[in-house]
C-alpha cells in the first residue's frame, strides 16, 4: 500500500486552512476583494487605500474567528447584515453577488466536484447534488453557505464602504464602525452565552481508577475506528459481522463524542483521555503539530508494550510517529479494501499489542454524498464484511485467542455535506462497542459515556498505566473480572482498613 507522501501531509494541512470556517473566511474574502478589483491593483493609490481598507475589517475577522455560529446560532447572522445596510444603505450589489458566485463555485465545483473526482473518484456530475448539500451543512465550516455567506456579505461591505470613502477623499465614519463592531461583540457574546449550550460537559476529575491488573486483562486490542459513520444509519444497514459482535459483547448505547467533533479532535482525545483544551488539538486544522499530553502509545511504551495507529495523513499532525499513513488520494471505492490490506501487513510484520485502524470511507462518502443517501449505507455495508475478513485472518494467525476488539466511530455526521464539528443531530452519539473473551457477553449500557473512556479502557486492558492527562473513565461494566483478581482486591482493601 501507499503511504502518505510528505507532499500529501502538507497538502492536507494547506487543504485545512480552506476547509476549516475560521481560516477560510479571511481567505475567501481577501481573494475575492482582490479579483474584483483586479484592475485598480495596478495603481498604486486604489492598492493602498484597499490595503487600509482591510486594516478595518480586521477587528470584525477576529469576532468571527473567536464565535463560531453554528447549527441554529447561523440564523442571527443576518441581523448585523440588516443593521449594516440600515445603516449604510449604499451596498455594491455586484460585489455581493460576485462574492455569492464565487463562494459557490469553489464549493460545489471546486471542491464538491473538481477535487473529489481528482481525490476520491466522484462523478464528474456530482455537483448536481452537492449544491443541496451545502446548502443543508449546519456545521462551522466552509461548506456551510448559511453561515458563510451572511459573514462574507458583512465584512465584503464594511471593506468597499471603507474603499469607497477613501477613493472619494470622504471621511471614513471610524466612530460608526468602531461602535458598530462593539455592539456586534456584544451580540455576539450574549448569544453564545445564552444560546450555545448543547456542548458536553467534561469529566472534572483525572482517571483514578481502578486498579489497573498488572499483566492486564487482553493480550492484544484491536480498535477499528468506522470514520464518521452515524449511529441510525448503523441502525439501518445491514451488518450481520457487526451486529454478532455487538450482540455476543458489550454496546454502550450512549456514546458521546467529544466537542468539536473534527476526526484529529476525536482521536486526540479517544487516544489521550482528555479534551481539547488539555491536548491542544482544536480543530484539523493544527497550527502547531503534536499533542501536548501523554497518549495511550507513550503508556504502552512504559511497560515495554507497542501500538500502532494506522490512519489518514493529517493524524501525523497530532500522534507523530505513532501513526502508519496511508494515502488518501484514492478511489473510495477501493479506500477501505486498501487500509484493512494494511492493517494486515502491519499485524504480521511489527505485530502491536494495541492496533487502531482508520477506516474512511463511510465519512468520505457522506462528505461527498451526503449520508441520507444510499451510498453511505453501502460503505457501512462494506465495512462490515471488511472487518469479517480482517478478523477471519486474525483467528487463522492464532492472534484472537486472548484480543478484545473494539468498534466505533468517532463522530457521527450531519446531513448536508457530512459536515461534523459542532454536535448536529447524527453527530454527537456514535456506535460502540466491545468484544472478546475478556468482555461481558449480551449486555447493554445505557448510561451516558465519553469517547475520552477509550484511553484508560485500554491502558487497564493492557496492564499499562494511564495516560497521564487521561479523565476518562475505565469502561470496567464491559469488562470480566478473574475471581482471583477480584480475591486480591478484597485482600487489599481489607490490609488498607486494617492499617497495613
Amino acid at each position: 500500500m501507499k503511504n502518505a507522501s510528505r507532499f500529501e501531509k502538507t497538502a492536507a494541512r494547506c487543504w485545512n486552512l480552506l476547509n476549516e470556517g475560521k481560516p477560510f473566511t479571511p481567505i475567501f474574502i481577501a481573494g475575492t476583494l482582490i479579483l474584483f478589483y483586479f484592475n485598480q491593483m495596478w495603481d498604486l493609490k486604489a492598492a493602498a487605500h484597499i490595503g487600509v481598507a482591510f486594516l478595518a475589517v480586521v477587528p470584525l475577522l477576529a469576532i468571527y474567528y473567536l464565535f463560531d455560529f453554528p447549527l441554529f446560532l447561523r440564523n442571527y447572522l443576518w441581523v448585523p447584515v440588516i443593521a449594516f445596510v440600515l445603516i449604510w444603505p449604499s451596498v455594491n450589489l455586484s460585489l455581493l453577488l460576485f462574492a455569492a458566485g464565487l463562494y459557490f463555485f469553489f464549493t460545489v465545483f471546486f471542491w464538491g466536484t473538481l477535487y473529489y473526482h481528482l481525490r476520491i473518484g466522484t462523478s464528474w456530475l456530482n455537483f448536481t447534488r452537492f449544491w443541496k448539500l451545502v446548502l443543508k451543512n449546519s456545521d462551522s465550516t466552509s461548506g456551510n453557505a448559511q453561515e458563510q455567506l451572511p459573514k462574507i456579505f458583512l465584512v465584503l461591505s464594511v471593506w468597499n464602504l471603507v474603499y469607497d470613502k477613501l477613493e472619494s477623499a470622504a471621511a471614513v465614519p471610524i466612530g460608526e464602525i468602531g461602535i458598530f463592531y462593539v455592539s456586534l461583540l456584544l451580540y455576539a457574546f450574549i448569544l453564545h452565552r445564552y444560546l450555545f449550550d448543547w456542548k458536553p460537559a467534561p469529566y472534572a476529575e483525572y482517571t483514578a481508577g481502578p486498579h489497573i491488573p498488572q499483566k492486564g486483562v487482553s493480550d492484544k486490542v484491536v480498535v477499528i475506528v468506522v470514520d464518521g459513520m452515524r449511529k441510525e444509519r448503523f441502525y439501518e444497514a445491514k451488518t450481520p459481522f457487526l451486529d454478532k459482535l455487538k450482540e455476543n459483547g458489550t454496546e454502550y448505547l450512549n456514546m458521546e463524542t467529544v466537542y468539536p467533533a473534527r476526526t484529529v479532535v476525536c482521536f486526540s482525545s479517544m487516544f489521550s483521555g482528555t479534551y481539547p483544551y488539555e491536548h491542544g488539538i482544536k480543530s484539523n486544522m493544527v497550527w502547531k503539530t503534536g499533542i501536548k499530553v501523554e497518549t495511550i502509545f507513550d503508556s504502552l511504551r512504559k511497560v515495554g508494550k507497542k501500538g500502532r495507529l494506522l490512519a489518514v495523513a493529517h493524524l501525523v499532525d497530532s500522534m507523530g510517529d505513532d501513526v502508519d499513513t496511508f494515502t488518501a488520494v484514492m478511489h473510495n471505492d477501493k479506500a477501505d479494501p486498501v487500509i484493512m490490506a494494511h492493517a494486515r501487513n502491519i499485524m504480521k510484520e511489527k505485530d502491536p499489542d494495541l492496533l487502531v485502524v482508520q477506516m474512511i470511507a463511510t465519512d468520505q462518502t457522506g462528505h461527498s454524498r451526503g449520508v441520507l443517501y444510499d451510498e453511505y449505507i453501502s460503505k457501512i455495508e462494506e465495512a462490515d464484511k471488511l472487518i469479517e475478513e480482517f478478523v477471519d485472518y486474525l483467528e487463522a494467525e492464532g492472534k484472537m485467542e486472548n484480543t478484545t476488539l473494539i468498534i466505533c466511530a468517532d463522530h457521527g455526521q450531519a446531513d448536508g455535506i457530512g459536515g461534523h464539528g459542532h454536535l448536529d443531530e447524527g453527530e454527537r452519539f456514535v456506535p460502540f462497542f466491545m468484544h472478546g473473551p475478556s468482555v461481558e457477553k449480551g449486555k447493554k449500557v445505557q448510561e451516558k459515556q465519553s469517547l475520552v473512556s477509550l484511553a484508560p479502557t485500554l491502558s487497564y486492558l493492557l496492564g499499562a498505566p494511564y495516560p497521564g492527562h487521561s479523565r476518562g473513565r475505565v469502561l470496567a461494566e464491559a469488562i470480566k473480572v478473574k475471581k482471583e483478581e477480584n480475591s486480591i482486591e478484597k485482600t487489599k482493601d481489607h490490609r488498607i482498613s486494617a492499617g497495613l
